[in-house]
Parts: C-alpha cells; structure tokens; sequence
C-alpha cells in the first residue's frame, strides 16, 4: 500500500466520524425504502462497483462495446460517461448497457454547450465564452432547460455543466472559451442560470472543476497544474461561484487534478485526492453534501502519482463519491476488498457514499427505468425551438467595445462605397452573404498590400472580417502580417473589424486607435455572421459586454448598445411568431410546381414583423438542370415593376403635394391634352378604372411581312439612332418610344368606366415622370428608393452590371425577337422602351423585393429613412371602389372580392400586393405583419400556358404561410 494510503490511517477515526453510520439525507420515505432494499440485495463488490462511472463511446467498435458491457454485467458498475460518437448509436447502446445492468446505470455526458460537444447530428450551443457576453440571464437558464430536454431524450442523467472556472488566466490551455469569463460575478450568475435550467429538466448539473482551473498555464489532461495562490485568494476567487451554487441546490460538484499547496500541504499531491480539501472544505466548512465526482482518472495530472486501482481507493478515502473513468476496475475493487479487511475502508464510509449515489438513482427515475424510445430521436434533438434560442443568444451576445464617431449602425447607402476584406482562414461565406444583403458590397482579395491600397482609394468604409474555425480549442491568432495589413488599411480607411473568433485572439492588437469600430461575434458560425452583419447595418443593436478584458484597454464588462435603424433582420419563425414546422411544407408545393413543369425554378421569401424568417431557392434555371437557382439570382419580376418602381415615385410627388388625385391626364402629358382621355384624373388610372384599353401589342406594327423585326425599326448595332436595346444584337429606333405613347393617346376608350386592369396607366406614368425629373426612370428609382433601400440586386437591364448567369432566361421568343430572352425583359413593350417601362422591366431578387414591400408596410420609412408619410401610404393603400367590384387600391392590388384572385382569400382586407405575368407575386398584409415574395419564370420555355396560376401554386404558398402564423 502507497504512502499516500497510510496517511489515512492517522485520521481514520476522525474521516469515519464525519460520515453518519448510515446516509440519512433522503427526500422521501420512499427513496429511502428503495435505496435502502437496493444497498441490502447488493454483494460488497456490487456495493464498490456503484462508485464508478466508466468510459464509453459510440464511435468505438464491437470489442469496447463488449468490455463496457462486462463492466456493468460482471462488476455492476453504476455508470457509465460517454464521449465521442452520435446519438442514435449511443442511445442504442445505453439501452443494451442498461439491460444488462443488475442495477440501473448513471448515465454522464460532458456536454458543456450541448451534446454537440460529444455527439455528432446534436445540437449546438454558444460556448460558456460567448454567454459570458450575454446580459440576460433569463436566455441562458432557458439554454440549460434545452440542453435538460435534450439530455433527458438520451437517457442522461449528469450533465457535467456548468465550468464554474473563473479564466483569469488568457493563456489558460484547457478552460478558456469553456468558462464564462474572468470576472466572478459574471461567472456565477451564468453558471447558475444554467444550473437551474438543467435542474429544472431532471438533469444533474455538475459544477466544475474545483477548486478551480482557471488560472492555470498546464492542461491537467497531461500534467498537475501548479496554483501558488494563498487560501485567501482561493477563497475569495476560486471558491466564490461554489459557494453560491451550493446554496441553490448544485445537484454535484467535479474536483480537478491541481496542485495547490495552500489546502494540501502534500508535495505535487492532486487535490482530486486531498482529504483535506474534498472533506475538510467542501463537506465540512462548506457544508455541501451533493454527489461529489472525481475529474477523470485517466487524467495524466492525476494518474502520473498513483496506479490505477490504488488511486481509485484513494480518491475514494479523500471523500469524493463518483470515480470517474477508471482505468481498472476489477483491480480497482480488489483494492476496496483489501482495505476492507485492513480496516482502512469501512462499511459506514462505503454505506454514505453508495446509498447517496442510490438515493440520486430514485430522484433520477431509475426506480421506474424506461429504455430510450429511438423513435424520431434525432427531430426531438433538433427541434426548431433550439434554433430560436441560439438566434436570441447570439444576438445578445455580440458585443461592439468600440464605435468611433458612431460609425455603427451605419445609417446612410446612398454615397457609401463598402469593401469586405476577409482576413483568417476558415470559411466566410455566410457574413458575405449578409453583408451583401444589406448594401452593395465590393469583395477584395489581393495578395499584397499595395494592390489593397489602390482597390480602397475610392471606399468609404472597409469591413474586415476575421474568421478562424469554430472551435473551442483552435488557435485563433492573428498571423503578424494580418496584424499589420488591418493597422496600414485603417490609417487609410474607416475599418469595421468584425471578428469571429474568442476574444482573447484580440489581445495581439496592441493599438485599436486606428479601428473605428470593432464588433466580437466570438463564434464563425451561421447565426454569429448574420447577427454581427445585422449590427453593422442596424437590423439589430448590440448587447453584448465583453466577458474578459483586452489587454489594458477594455476591460471586462465593456460593450456600447448600438441603435437599429428599421432594416429587415434575420431571425427563425419561432422568433417572429410563426410555425416553422408549417412553413417547411412550402418546399412540398414548390417541388410540386418543378415537378409539373410549371417553373423550372423560384424563390420564396417570407418575413414576419421586419424579420426575414424564410428564404428559399429552389431547382433550376432552365429544365436542363444547368445552372440551380440561387437567393442572389435575379429574376424579371414583370408587373411588380408597377409598385417596386413607379408607384412609390407617384407617392412622393402626392406626399409632397406636387400632384394630386383630381390631376389630369391632360395636364401631365401633352399629347393628351386634345384627346378624349384629357380630363381622366391619376385617382381613374391608379384605380384601373379610367376606361383605358389594357393592353396594345405595340411589337406587331414593326414586324416585316415575314414577322421579324424591320429594317425600318431595327438595327443588330448601337448607334445613335437606334439606341434602345431590346434583346441582344437588337435596337430601336430612338423615337419609337413616344410612338408608344402616341398610339396610346390614339386608342379608344372602353364604353363603360368600369374597372378593367391596364398597362397603360403605367407606361403613361413613367413617361411623365420622366419628362418631370429629366432622367430616365431606372436612374430615378435607384438614386429615390434603390440606393437607400440598399436594394443593390434591383435594377432595369440587368446585363449592364451582372453576368447572364445569374438571371434566369424567361422565354424562348419565336415570335418577335427570335431569342431566348435573357437579361433582358420579357415585356415587349417595354422592351421597345431600352428596357425600361413604369410597367415591367425590372429585375430583383426575393430579398431586395421584400425590403420595398417592407417599407410599405411601414407606412413609407425603411432603414432610418422617411420615404413618404403614414398617411400618403393609407390613402394608396384603401379600396375605393370594393362596394362596385373594383378591388384595386391605388396603383396596389388588394384581395380578391370573389374569386378567382390574386390572393388566398385568407389574407386581411388591408393586405396588399401585386402579381406578375412571369410568375411572379408580391404581397404584405399589416395586420399580422407578413410580406411574402414569390418570384420565377414560369414563363419559360414559353408563356402560352400559365399552369402555375392554374394550380394556385402562388396562393396554396400564401395559405401555408397564413396558417403558420401563431394566433
């Protein structure tokens, strides 16, 4: 027997007279009954065999799975920690380990932010670092509820959580981004919160690693780590949070393999396997008395002083209850019956512990144990509701500490030119894609530093992101000449450094004076790049404090609260009040609409009180499966034109009092001044009901006698003359544009005034807008609306500034152009206008079009910017003329009166929208907050059969979208 040993048996009568002869602290009648029959109808090594939990995995092969299942069949283990492998498995494996337990098994995992930390196809929460960051306490015990319903599903009953370690020490090797930051407060606050989330399933929590692994420079894993702190110290730093959780039922604690000559005056002697500091302290002056685990014995901090078995009997004479991963049980137990019989080990000793781990049996259920039911275990491990959770963590989390001149939110588009520059070496895609969502953001990738310089001599802001891989180990340094490239660009340029990675990797900047701004997102993951996207462009505002300090300069705690400026944010249904689980049976009505050939492709986006809660791409852009459809692809959205660009000008100019409802025809445009249509008021026009015919194949009286374009018309190259483009190698005479409007003013009007829908009204009003402002109506749009929407994917003649690969084609044109049409519009007319009509000509994508449609349904404001009133919109957005059929509001499309229409007639009487020919749709209804995008090109191959209006495609997604929303 090892010195160590003998050492107790100098106090041996004092140790058993801090255990009472029999464990006593039931909390029922009944556990005791349980507990007790349980202790008698067990062998003394089946009583030792419930002190140890041992290793399994589920990633491992047959021969550990068979030496696990010996352990619990031949030694009657108590449980068993599991480590790496995936859920299903471990599930299948925890029921096989079970069934053959004579007595039912403890089962542990260290899941410190989720199983994920163990088990693949898991959930995943923000590490204990990034909760540091969070202010509200109430979201991170709701995190510790999850990860109990989660631990719960598996048949876990220890979740060893929360790290109650207090990381003073930023060059700590194994805690780090496993603790909740360097101040005690901070850290037990936290701790506890998640504490009595996991309780509060059932779940065991376990506090760890005491007395305290966070000012250590060694990793216990393979040394002792030396702590030269005073009991002082210890007990006003490391000791704090314990004190706290004991007091509000820390179920359990875990002691780790240190070095402390302070509490155990033993030379290089672990505190794991300190009497001194396990029954002293922790039972005797601390009063705890929960399940007390060792860390790991296999551990090298503890296994480097003593063999197994010995030190297995040792750590159990030091006071702890729970051995954990022992490397030798059966040895370890022979130790037991040795001490036994030498009288170093007594029966009240082994009595206290065993019958406590029981008592923990029957509060955990295993009185009545139940096999796992595999049945949907992986859904139930990734409900939706999780990822609500994380999206609020995420968003409380993410901190700005600095913010020169207010740079953030950034408030203003219209003359900002920004640049993106990646820095790091994981994977960025998700940020840029949010970046982009907000503004037209210009991506560099050089490889020197003077070419940097000369692509930034026009920027006006430079975001930097810096992105390493989202592990809590991973070595997230900056290399020195990032270090000196953000320094060299910052003295140029405003910089944004948005950094996805924990925050001490900031401590190498030793000189922020440069950086405007800086926003910690602590993690490079989806919702981490979106949210820190969302604070730079004010979707959401910044609550985050830093959890530990930057070096001298912010110092724990420190974090501003940005401002939000009204953009459409990213967030899950759940978040916005909507069913999730109902939305997903969109995708069965657009693969429906593939299926039967009624759209090789679309978009559906749908977004609930100013947040985008579903966006969605699907198939292709043509139906030989070229190219698939993404969420940046740009689609000519067709009649949409009308309220996505010329509409919201004719607003302004009412807003502004420049024209009014009674204005005539005649006094906007001169060649009406002496027709019969001179006195039809805008209110007529905007109302479809101005007697105007609907529609004129104005392409016809340019054909040839072979119906191909003329030579009178046309030409196959620019000039002067024939300036506007109408599809490729294809251009019109330059004034054949006001040959439109003529024919117009010589048309005839219908006999009844009546509504009956019309181009013309829209053709006619962009022809007077721009002989008003004196510039074309695409220049118009994007400096008005555009520009400070940040809607950079929205454009006429989308050619000019995208390639055509990003445009799905919309005809194959057999008729007029002889093409296939696109990157150009589909719309003859207002092809022959260059590609600009008030009617149709535009292109977008689902997102740029929902920011417009969201900007109606905030009454004329987006973004901090006031477009037009309140009240300007409600006038636009009433229906003269529901009570003589007329559902049209003015210049906006309303819900159907009697069917059919445009709508699922499940949308509310103030809902508003538009439809397009090439299948397109576009509706917001202020009452539940919804704007919903459908955009495709059902037009193509060709347009002669509209199957995806006839089979509501458009209208079955509105009704889905309705549904899901939460009465």
């Amino acid at each position: 027997m090892r010195f160590y040993t003998i050492l107790f048996l100098l106090s041996i009568k004092a140790a058993f007279a801090q255990y009472n002869p029999d464990f006593t602290d039931y909390k029922t009648e009944a556990e005791r009954k349980w507990a007790d029959s349980v202790y008698t109808s067990l062998s003394f090594e089946e009583r030792v065999g419930q002190l140890f939990m041992v290793a399994a995995y589920s990633n491992k092969d047959a021969a550990h799975e068979q030496e696990v299942e010996n352990l619990v069949k031949d030694y009657k283990v108590g449980g068993l920690i599991f480590f790496q492998g995936g859920p299903v498995r471990q599930a299948k494996l925890t029921n096989r380990y079970q069934a053959a337990a004579k007595t039912p098994l403890f089962i542990g995992i260290d899941g410190e932010w989720g199983l994920s930390m163990r088990l693949d196809s898991t959930y995943r929460y923000p590490w204990n670092m990034t909760l540091g960051a969070v202010q509200d306490m109430r979201l991170i015990e709701k995190m510790g509820e999850q990860m109990g319903m989660q631990s719960r599903r598996m048949g876990i009953h220890f979740n060893f959580a929360p790290v109650l370690d207090i990381n003073v020490n930023p060059e700590n090797p194994i805690i780090g981004n496993r603790s909740f930051g360097e101040d005690k407060e901070n850290v037990t606050e936290r701790a506890l919160a998640l504490m009595k989330g996991l309780q509060s399933q059932g779940v065991y929590a376990t506090g760890k690693h005491f007395p305290g692994h966070g000012d250590t420079a060694s990793d216990s894993h393979y040394s002792l780590p030396y702590l030269p702190f005073t009991e002082e110290r210890l007990r006003n730093l490391e000791f704090y949070p314990y004190k706290k959780l004991f007091n509000e039922g820390l179920a359990s604690i875990m002691v780790a393999h240190l070095n402390v000559p302070s509490i155990e005056a033993t030379e290089n002697y672990p505190t794991s396997l300190s009497y001194n500091v396990i029954t002293n302290i922790v039972k005797n002056e601390m009063g705890y008395d929960g399940l007390i685990f060792t860390d790991a014995l296999n551990m090298k901090g503890a296994s480097n002083y003593m063999q197994p078995g010995e030190i297995d009997l040792e750590a159990f004479l030091a006071g702890n209850d729970v051995l954990l991963f022992a490397e030798n049980v059966p040895l370890a137990i022979e130790k037991f019956k040795e001490a036994y019989a030498n009288r170093v080990l007594s029966e009240q000793r082994l009595a206290y512990s065993v019958k406590k781990i029981l008592a923990y049996k029957y509060r955990a259920g295993l009185n009545k144990y139940k096999a796992i039911d595999l049945k949907h275990l992986y859904s139930d491990l990734n409900d939706y509701a999780y990822d609500d959770l994380n999206y609020q963590l995420y968003e409380n989390a993410v901190t700005v500490f600095k913010n020169e001149d207010n740079i953030l939110p950034v408030r203003s588009l219209v003359n900002e030119k920004i640049a993106y520059i990646k820095m790091g070496d994981a994977d960025n895609d998700d940020f840029v894609e949010k970046l982009q969502a907000y503004a037209d953001i210009t991506i560099l990738e050089e490889e020197s530093l003077p070419l940097y310089k000369e692509k930034l001599k026009d920027v006006t802001k430079v975001i930097i992101g810096f992105h390493k891989a989202d592990g809590a180990w991973k070595n997230h340094n900056f290399k020195q000449e990032e270090l000196n490239w953000i320094q060299a660009i910052a003295k140029e340029r405003p910089v944004i450094l948005a950094a996805f990675v924990k925050p001490y990797a900031l401590m190498q900047i030793k000189d922020f004076g440069n950086i405007k701004s800086v926003v910690l997102a602590y993690q490079n993951n989806t919702i981490a790049e979106t949210v820190a996207a969302e604070v730079i462009f004010g979707a959401v505002g910044a609550k985050g404090k830093l959890p530990v300090s930057i070096n001298s300069m912010y110092k724990v705690n420190t974090g501003i609260d940005t401002e939000t400026v009204n953009r459409l944010g990213f967030t899950t249904p759940g978040n916005a009040g909507m069913d999730a689980a109902r939305l997903t049976q969109i995708d069965l009505v657009a693969q429906k609409a593939i299926d039967g050939n009624m759209t090789p492709g679309l978009q559906v986006l749908v977004a609930r009180n100013g947040k985008v809660v579903y966006q969605k791409s699907y198939g292709y852009h043509t139906y030989d499966k070229d190219t698939k459809v993404s969420n940046a692809d740009t689609y000519d959205v067709a009649s949409l034109t009308k309220i996505l660009s010329t509409l919201p000008h004719v607003m302004q100019l009412y807003d502004k009092g420049k024209i009014k409802m009674d204005t005539k025809l005649g006094d906007m445009l001169a060649e009406f001044k002496n027709t019969d249509k001179k006195d039809i008021i805008l209110k007529d026009m905007l109302l479809h009901q101005a007697r105007l015919q609907p529609w004129m194949p104005f392409y016809v009286a340019t054909l040839d006698s072979t119906n191909h374009p003329s030579q009178k018309y046309y030409r196959d190259t620019y000039s002067a003359e024939f300036p506007n483009q109408v599809a490729e190698m294809l251009y019109l005479r330059k004034d054949y544009p006001d040959t439109i409007v003529q024919r117009i003013a010589d048309s005839k009007l219908l006999t009844e005034k009546k509504y009956r829908y019309s181009d013309f009204t829209f053709i006619l009003l962009k022809t007077y807008l721009e002989r008003l402002n004196k510039k074309s109506l695409a220049v118009l749009s994007d400096e008005a609306f555009y520009k400070p929407l940040g809607a950079a994917h929205t454009t006429y003649n989308p050619l000019r500034k995208w390639d055509m690969s990003l445009i799905p084609p919309t005809e194959v044109d057999n008729y007029f152009r002889y093409q296939t049409i696109q990157g150009y519009v589909h719309d003859m007319g207002a092809a022959m206008e260059d590609g600009v009509g008030g009617h149709a000509g535009l292109f977008s994508n689902s997102l740029d079009v929902a920011k417009i449609m969201q900007m109606y349904l905030n009454g004329g404001e987006y973004g901090g910017h006031r477009f037009f009133s309140q009240e300007t919109f409600d006038t636009f957005n009433t229906c003269y003329g529901c009570d003589e059929g007329n559902r049209r509001g003015l210049g906006l499309d309303k819900p159907q009166i009697e069917n059919p229409g445009p709508t699922c007639d499940c949308v509310s009487k103030s809902s508003f929208g538009h439809t397009g020919f090439t299948g397109t749709m576009a509706w917001a209804d202020p009452v539940n907050g919804v704007v919903y995008v459908f955009l495709s090109n059902r037009t193509y191959p060709e347009a002669k059969e509209n199957k995806l209006s006839k089979e509501n495609i458009r209208e079955d997604i509105q009704k889905i979208i309705q549904d899901a929303v939460i009465k």
